[in-house]
């Protein structure tokens, strides 16, 4: 039996809000046919993340949850431990900048010599030992049911979004079995998963019995961010990079892509997986799942 849309949106922390006039703008055109068109385009804008007083990084973002995508991506980067107390985070709109203060005074700088551009579009970068420290990653005992696979897919293909509006987009989505938490959207999808991370961080919440959903390719980087977030399943509808596949391999995360409806594909982790469809549910399904 699938969620119906008003159990899907109600399990939202934080969910898409297409009709944010901040994120998208209509755009004059014309079609194939010479016919004027008005076009939904996403907006994209910089956002410079300060932590303390050390300028870290420029990323283009669609501008909402600044702070979530600032302690995010500090988080993911390892500059912000996990014990780190974060006593204030300033956000300036007017100049794009958000500044994370913390208690302890951080050491950044040796990682800041050592960057890695990743695959990940609007210029992805991996700063420091993040390479080195997929050796030390424990994940977690979990277990995915194919009936959750289907059930959320769902939920998360007839969620309203900004990628169903105006496309150029990618989607990040924290799920706890079935249920979607946290549904983040961005231009580049390493921005959507470090929003998820910041929320997380800020508000204390458990990584263990997660999940990990994504629009975009099954790359290095997000199999980096998803194990070092303790998360022990990422599911993809789209597909893998090599690189990305072995170190879901080496960390023990289960990686699942290409999951339209009822298909999926597994290329790591695949004992964590629990097969509870029936043949009559089999039957059931639609390729209208398919989003």
């Amino acid at each position: 039996m699938m969620a119906s849309h008003s159990d899907a949106t109600d399990s939202y922390l934080i969910r898409p809000n297409p009709d944010d006039p901040r994120l998208s703008a209509a755009v004059a055109g014309t079609d194939q046919s010479g016919r004027p068109v008005d076009l939904s385009v996403v907006i994209e804008r910089p956002l410079t993340i300060f932590l303390n007083g050390q300028e870290i990084v420029t990323a283009m973002t669609i501008g909402d949850y600044p702070a979530e995508l600032a302690v995010g991506y500090l988080r993911n980067q390892n500059m912000l431990r996990a014990d780190d107390v974060i006593t204030q985070i300033d956000h300036d709109a007017d100049v794009d900048v958000v500044v994370v203060r913390t208690e302890r005074e951080t050491d950044f700088e040796d990682k800041l010599k050592k960057r890695t551009h990743t695959s990940g579009c609007a210029q992805g970068t991996v700063f420091g030992d993040l390479m080195e420290a997929v050796e030390d990653i424990v994940l977690p005992p979990a277990e995915l049911r194919t009936s959750w696979l289907r059930r959320l897919t769902h939920a998360i293909n007839t969620t309203p979004s900004l990628y169903l509006r105006a496309g150029a987009i990618h989607g990040c989505v924290l799920a706890a079995g079935a249920r979607p938490l946290i549904y983040t959207e961005d231009v580049g999808r390493h921005n959507a998963i470090d929003k998820i991370a910041g929320f997380m961080f800020l508000k204390d919440i458990t990584a263990a019995d997660k999940i990990m959903y994504t629009t975009g390719r099954l790359t290095s980087e997000m199999v980096i961010k998803t194990a070092q977030m303790g998360i022990p399943i990422l599911i993809s509808r789209s597909g893998f990079t090599s690189w990305g596949v072995a170190l879901a391999r080496q960390t023990g995360l289960t990686l699942i892509g290409r999951a339209r409806g009822k298909r999926f594909i597994v290329l790591a982790g695949g004992d964590r997986l629990v097969d509870d469809v029936t043949d009559a549910e089999v039957m059931e399904a639609s390729d209208d799942d398919d989003g």
